[in-house]
């Protein structure tokens, strides 16, 4: 019997007898190279269609799979391992049905893998075969692989990390594999459009932009780099990975190599070469050729031989951002022999042209900034590393404790921590974050420890600082002089861009590199000796800190004009550290290191702050939101709530309406109204709060007139919070929640509120939020009991 169904029509017959086509091991062996992507993708597709589709083309029993719809990845896996054991029939089924729904939600994912399937066919299992087994290779190419082999393997076996402060070593090791957690990785440009400081954006962002646009994201995975993009509509060879300061690109790289080497990914690959630009910065003229070969000089004898067959070859380049070298991808000085010589850029730019061993495969990464300043059009795919989801992070603290029940402790504080968990979307900061709370849970009663556990950003590294300090046996006032003369190059290095420094930097700063505290803030490269800190953000830190342990009055104000004047965002964390160090109470954790005039210090930055917001109420900038929504942040880390209601006492109206606002906004903005109990009206109309959002703000909208939460993904389970809003609040007179989901089991609760004598609202708009017609029979007595009040539905 036919699989053809009544959904079906002439594209998705041909499709159909196209995949009927191929033999049985064919079929079995695309299905399981695939496993992953179409995990991915039934996880992430409505379950109901796919299942009906399934069922009309003969698989019974899909019923069953509806007990688990609360759990999509179960469900995407079980059903998957059911098709495989169905055999060709349920394979097939399975390939037209997702065919037939792509057309209303394919995914970017989806359509990659349906046009490799469809346009490749047999030729997909060559590929297959060839990345799983490789070339064939003459013998003595075979030596000499095996020996690069084991030379790339001790160079990626293992993860050197940095360790928590409380023990003595400096780093400690671990292999990959115990230590690797996936990163999410995704082929799209909505994640690059974006400015400011990327952190931030990126942080506060990640989740919401995540969620808002997965449908549209084709994730890939390390495997999936050099495999058919639909975009382009072609196999890439050139590829960027794209990603913020510590998100992972190196370590990714790292693991792909170590991947290469296992014979797990990209056999097709019979060499693979791996260089970071910031030690090809130390390299004068060179050519390609002696560029390798300073790297890996085994490979001389075979060089020529290697470099005849540039298909088989894969260069790795990390760090674009970190090159010293020019590089103009548009350039037309490129070279074509392998033995020219020429600066670094040259040669880079050359290969990715294809001027120089046309057919090679080029893999990149770069943070976003540098990605803005050059022309990304040479790259074949451009994909993202944005981090880590929940599961993701979960994992991470799993592998980092080695106690289950302190990783459960430690995540769950994380969680209940907006600003620590907003970031944890960074491996880097999973890592601070943990050293953190390792120290603080593993050395301390539970009575203690809300005074020592970070409640913002500032804290979070105060308390990592002043752990590594007090591991250390150097006197305070020897230990204030580090501080003093790292952070004055972390300062320089952050108003001129700078995060790789050399030893003519450190001399500049009287840094001294004997100094056993120094391994603990800075890394250090290979010759020529090269020094970076751990983190941008700890850069940054460091450079808001000096402020307060080497206090002049004319170099902070310089810093505060010249870090707010700068409009690529590079200043943004630098002020929100300064205002966080003017909390007396964070300051306190760095006691015995910092100026004697650090309070003083602190009362600059307060009054900086003040009259930066009356400036920019001078300048009628108020009405830039995101702005405003920018200077709450710098007063939420300063923990002022008596500069909160100096500086915006006069507010009676609040408006962030068309600002997308995370849970993270939410509770800054909640901190700001806990102290503005003046704020008469609130309008935060299409900014996609959702419930999360909501919930963190319910507790501070108790003194309103009017509150406008239209258009904020608001659902039937936000209708308890809504109801509370109105009894806690006698005074509120309008509220406009329209364009909500909010029919449900729960809009009970918001009519019976609004049913109260103590509510007080006159005006409500409830237009397009989805009522049943009993639940609109409500809002009609509810019009009856209160004729006073004017709905709008």
């Amino acid at each position: 019997m036919s699989i053809i169904t009544y959904s079906d029509d002439n594209g998705t017959r041909e499709f159909h007898q196209k995949i009927c086509q191929y033999e049985d091991h064919v079929l079995r062996m695309t299905y399981e190279y695939f496993q992953d992507d179409l995990q991915l993708i039934v996880e992430n597709l409505d379950p109901h269609p796919l299942l009906r589709e399934l069922n009309a083309r003969n698989i019974p029993d899909v019923k069953k799979y509806l007990s688990l719809e609360d759990d999509r990845r179960t469900l995407a896996r079980t059903l998957l391992q059911d098709i495989l054991l169905g055999g060709r029939e349920a394979v097939i089924a399975l390939w037209v049905s997702l065919y037939v729904l792509q057309k209303n939600q394919g995914s970017p994912d989806l359509r990659a893998v349906l046009e490799k399937l469809y346009h490749t066919g047999d030729d997909l299992v060559e590929q297959i075969i060839l990345d799983e087994d490789g070339h064939q290779l003459p013998a003595a190419l075979i030596d000499v692989q095996n020996h690069h082999r084991k030379h790339l393997y001790e160079k990626t076996e293992k993860l050197i990390e940095n360790i928590p402060p409380r023990c003595n070593q400096e780093e400690e090791i671990f292999p990959l594999w115990t230590r690797y957690v996936n990163l999410i990785i995704v082929s799209t440009h909505h994640f690059r459009e974006r400015s400011g400081n990327e952190l931030i954006e990126t942080g506060v962002k990640h989740k919401e932009h995540f969620r808002k646009f997965q449908n549209k994201l084709q994730r890939i995975s390390p495997n999936k780099m050099f495999r058919w993009c639909h975009r382009s509509r072609l196999v890439p060879h050139i590829v960027m990975v794209s990603g913020v300061p510590g998100v992972g690109k190196t370590t990714l790289m790292q693991k792909f190599v170590y991947d290469w080497v296992r014979g797990d990914l990209y056999q097709r690959f019979s060499f693979v070469f791996f260089f970071k630009f910031r030690e090809l910065n130390r390299l004068d003229e060179v050519s390609l050729e002696t560029m390798i070969l300073q790297q890996y000089p085994y490979l001389e004898p075979q060089i020529e031989n290697i470099l005849r067959d540039p298909e088989k070859l894969l260069f790795i380049f990390d760090g674009l951002d970190e090159s010293n070298h020019t590089m103009d991808f548009t350039s037309g000085h490129l070279f074509s022999n392998p033995r020219e010589r020429g600066h670094c850029g040259q040669i880079v730019v050359s290969l990715v042209r294809k001027s120089l061993l046309n057919g090679c495969s080029v893999l990149m990464t770069s943070r976003p900034t540098r990605l803005a300043l050059i022309d990304c059009k040479v790259f074949q795919r451009i994909v993202e590393i944005t981090g880590f989801l929940s599961e993701e992070q979960q994992t991470y603290f799993e592998n980092f404790f080695s106690d289950p029940e302190l990783a459960e402790k430690a995540f769950t504080y994380v969680k209940q921590n907006d600003t620590l968990y907003t970031f944890c979307y960074l491996p880097s900061y999973c890592w601070i974050i943990c050293t953190v709370l390792s120290r603080s849970f593993q050395t301390t009663s539970s009575d203690q420890l809300p005074s020592l556990l970070p409640k913002t950003v500032t804290q979070l590294f105060a308390i990592f600082v002043a752990n590594i300090l007090t591991n250390h046996s150097l006197e305070k006032s020897d230990a204030q002089k580090v501080l003093q003369s790292i952070g004055w190059m972390a300062e320089y290095g952050v108003m001129n861009h700078l995060i790789i420094f050399d030893h003519r930097d450190l001399g500049s700063f009287h840094v001294d590199n004997k100094s056993k505290l120094l391994s603990s803030f800075l890394m250090e490269s290979e010759e020529p000796v090269t020094y970076s800190f751990l983190h941008l953000t700890v850069q940054e830190f460091f450079s808001a800190l000096v402020h307060y342990t080497d206090y002049s009055p004319e170099k902070l104000q310089e810093s505060l004009n010249r870090a707010q004047s700068y409009r690529d965002g590079r200043g943004e964390i630098f002020i929100s550290f300064l205002c966080g160090l003017s909390d007396a109470s964070t300051r306190s954790i760095l006691t015995g290191y910092l100026d004697t005039q650090a309070a003083q210090a602190s009362r600059d930055v307060i009054s900086w702050l003040k009259n930066f917001i009356l400036e920019e109420r001078r300048l009628g900038r108020s009405v830039d939101k995101k702005q405003l929504l920018k200077t709450f942040y710098y007063l939420y880390e300063s923990r002022n709530k008596p500069l909160v209601w100096e500086s915006l006492q006069s507010y009676r109206r609040l408006d962030l309406s068309y600002v997308h606002m995370s849970a993270l906004d939410c509770t800054v903005l909640s901190f700001i109204m806990e102290t503005c109990t003046n704020i008469e009206k609130v309008d935060l109309s299409v900014c996609f709060i959702g419930p999360e959002g909501l919930e963190r703000l319910v507790p501070v909208l108790h003194n309103l007139q009017e509150l406008r939460l239209s258009r904020n993904n608001l659902p039937d389970t936000s209708c308890p919070q809504l109801a509370s809003v109105i009894r806690n609040n006698p005074s509120l007179k309008r509220l406009r929640v329209s364009g909500n989901s909010l029919s449900g089991p729960h809009f009970s609760d918001l009519v019976e509120a609004l049913f109260s004598p103590a509510c007080r609202i006159e005006e409500l708009l409830i237009v397009d939020i989805g009522l049943s017609e009993e639940e609109e029979e409500e809002i009609r007595k509810l019009e009856r009991h209160k004729p006073n009040l004017q709905i709008l539905y």
